[in-house]
């Protein structure tokens, strides 16, 4: 039987905390002692293990669960491993090359195998084909109303006489824009869930990746804006279901130290999709009346290598151990980590982690295996998971909020009304689009050291002041200062976007949900980015015909400082945490949280940064068992 262990709360009772305590006591009751106790606690569900009662749960885990016989020694090691994670090198189970490979863990953390990173590879092309559709549409903007016949603007509409009829058609183009972010928030991210449920991670991004490939020969061939609008909902499908899945899939393929590094890929390559597709607009922006067209149909190449490449990579670990199939989890975690011994304590420490997840829940007196409705009430019902739905909603809505998509949709248009021609904006966007590439690449570094929240934080004023100034600048007289001024801080604006509001919202919403509501979970995070999205797409047009760009980007630079208020206030960090000890950061109730960062964080700020008064340190919120060092039980 497992030692016990005791810790007093607030009230000076002892309450054991030992994983076999459920099997003694009422489990229900147990779990929630611990979610009031232990609030802004970190457990590890292994500490109160004798070592001798550890290896025989470790034995009964292995028999129950049909592993391979070889398979046992390095789930041993595992588990004594992860049971003080600090203390590895005093345990004498290990050799020298095992203390070797979990000391590279920190000092080579970009060292893994091949198959982590080609997964990810995987997932950077899903998010290069988003961006690539993104920008298709943002080229043939130019062109696609006049050829389809809905012109948008007074010079192709004809007389005054027209303008009425040229503002309704400025709502069909925002429509035909919106239709992808629509679909994706009413059908397709919805849909994800019970996709994911039957076909898993892999299989999911396979039939979102055949919508991908597909559509844009569609939009590409269509002879109405209608055609051209159903077209680009079953794009909205592919667009939709990878969104929801990639960052899902890599979350729960990467290792814990590196994850923000790896799951930010998806914006990374979105720059990079992005990029590409403004050099294919480039490419066809002089071959006449069909140029929209293949512009639209471009977006068909990333798509391909998509298709082909999803079935050899490994299934999500964490899926398989959903369904219970640990054999095959365990396959896949092979493939995923450097060694047996780290496989085997992921395995098992994720085990042990999902079922103390599983009793948190079911405290509730809810269902962890419900259907997806009672799941998606499951989002705004039970505290854990609604500190999360509301921390993902802030960060995503936040990224509509800064005013991103008003120039990643319609940025040759914008650029166009600084006085350029046509073919001079497809280069402005160019270089937009290389830029949004380049200063995507520090948050791979950075994710995991600053945090997620401190780059959000350090970037939204940055955004404020210089959209402000990007729209200020259409006020110039002089045609070409103006135009290098609206350039320039357009380009400073992406520049500071792409490390933070960037990358952060679909890493993070990816983290944040138990694994009982993630794919829930992140279905309405996606839903309501795309929401907001549509909003912008289909408003924008009008906006800029009735508010200018000054005040158009005027009004999105004060929703920076509201979105960065929010940030401040509702989203906790993530960063080094494991998706399963996660957990214990969303047990902290929002208020809790609010009136530390009022309260606690923003005088120590001021102390520290404005009053310059160093060596004072910021009280922690947070108490993590595995940052210590307490020596092996």
């Amino acid at each position: 039987m497992a030692e016990k262990v005791t810790s007093n709360d607030a009230t000076g009772e002892h309450i054991d905390v030992s994983p076999n305590a459920a099997k003694e006591k009422d489990s229900l009751s147990i779990a929630k002692k611990l979610a009031e106790t232990y609030e802004g606690e970190i457990r590890n569900p292994l500490k109160g293990l004798s070592r001798q009662a550890l290896l025989a749960d470790v034995a009964r885990f292995h028999q129950e669960r049909g592993l391979p016989e070889d398979a046992l020694e390095s789930l041993q090691k595992g588990a004594l491993v992860a049971q003080n994670p600090a203390g590895f090198e005093s345990l004498d189970v290990l050799d020298d090359a095992e203390k070797e490979a979990l000391r590279r863990e920190v000092t080579n953390r970009w060292s893994h195998p091949w198959s982590l990173y080609y997964t990810i590879a995987l997932g950077s092309i899903a998010a290069a084909i988003q961006g690539w559709d993104q920008t298709a549409s943002n080229g043939a903007n130019l062109s696609f109303p006049i050829a389809l016949g809905i012109p948008d603007s007074v010079p192709h509409c004809g007389t005054d006489v027209n303008v009425g009829a040229c503002a309704k058609n400025g709502w069909l183009v925002g429509l035909v824009n919106a239709m992808p972010y629509i679909t994706i928030c009413i059908f397709a991210g919805w849909i994800s869930d019970p996709l994911n449920e039957y076909f898993g991670r892999r299989g999911t991004i396979f039939i979102g990746a055949v919508f991908s490939l597909f559509a844009p020969f569609g939009m590409a061939l269509s002879q109405t804006w209608g055609q051209l609008a159903a077209s680009r909902m079953l794009l909205g499908i592919g667009m939709g279901l990878k969104e929801v899945t990639v960052p899902v899939f890599n979350a729960e393929n990467a290792p814990t130290n590196i994850r923000g590094g790896l799951v930010m890929s998806w914006q990374v390559w979105t720059a990079f999709g992005i990029f590409l597709g403004t050099c294919a607009n480039l490419a066809v922006g002089k071959v006449g009346d069909i140029g929209w067209r293949l512009q639209f149909g471009s977006a068909f190449i990333p798509a391909v290598p998509l298709v082909l490449g999803t079935f050899f990579c490994p299934e999500s670990p964490r899926w398989y151990m959903k369904k219970g199939k640990y054999s095959k989890a365990w396959g896949s975690l092979l493939r995923l980590r450097n060694t047996p011994l780290q496989a085997g304590r992921d395995l098992y420490y994720i085990h042990a982690l999902l079922i103390q997840e599983e009793e948190l829940v079911r405290a509730a007196g809810l269902d962890v295996h419900g259907s997806m409705f009672t799941r998606f009430i499951e989002l705004f019902t039970i505290p854990r998971v609604r500190r999360a739905t509301w921390a993902s909603g802030v960060v995503m809505i936040a990224q509509q909020m800064c005013g991103i998509n008003i120039i990643s949709f319609y940025s040759s248009t914008i650029f166009q009304q600084s006085g350029i021609s046509a073919y001079t904006a497809l280069w402005a966007s160019f270089g937009f689009g290389l830029i949004n590439f380049i200063f995507a690449w520090p948050a791979v570094f950075t994710m995991d050291t600053f945090g997620r929240r401190t780059l959000l934080l350090f970037t939204f004023p940055n955004m404020f002041w210089t959209l402000l100034t990007a729209g200020l600048c259409y006020l110039i007289a002089d045609e070409n200062s103006r135009i290098a001024a609206v350039a320039t801080f357009i380009y400073l604006f992406a520049a500071f976007y792409s490390p933070g509001e960037g990358p952060v919202p679909f890493m993070y919403s990816a983290e944040v949900f138990p694994l009982s509501h993630r794919e829930i979970g992140m279905s309405w995070a996606v839903a309501t980015n795309n929401f907001w999205a549509a909003v912008l797409s289909l408003t924008l047009p009008r906006m800029l015909a009735a508010m200018k760009p000054t005040g158009v980007f005027g009004f999105y630079s004060g929703l920076n400082l509201v979105a960065m208020l929010m940030i401040f206030l509702c989203v906790p960090e993530t960063k080094q945490k494991s998706l399963e000890e996660l957990d214990y950061i969303f047990a902290v109730p929002n208020r809790v949280f609010a009136k530390y960062q009022v309260g606690t964080v923003l005088p120590w700020w001021i102390n520290r940064y404005v009053f310059r008064h160093k060596g004072i340190k910021c009280p922690e919120l947070y108490h993590d068992e595995n940052a210590q060092d307490d020596g092996a039980a």
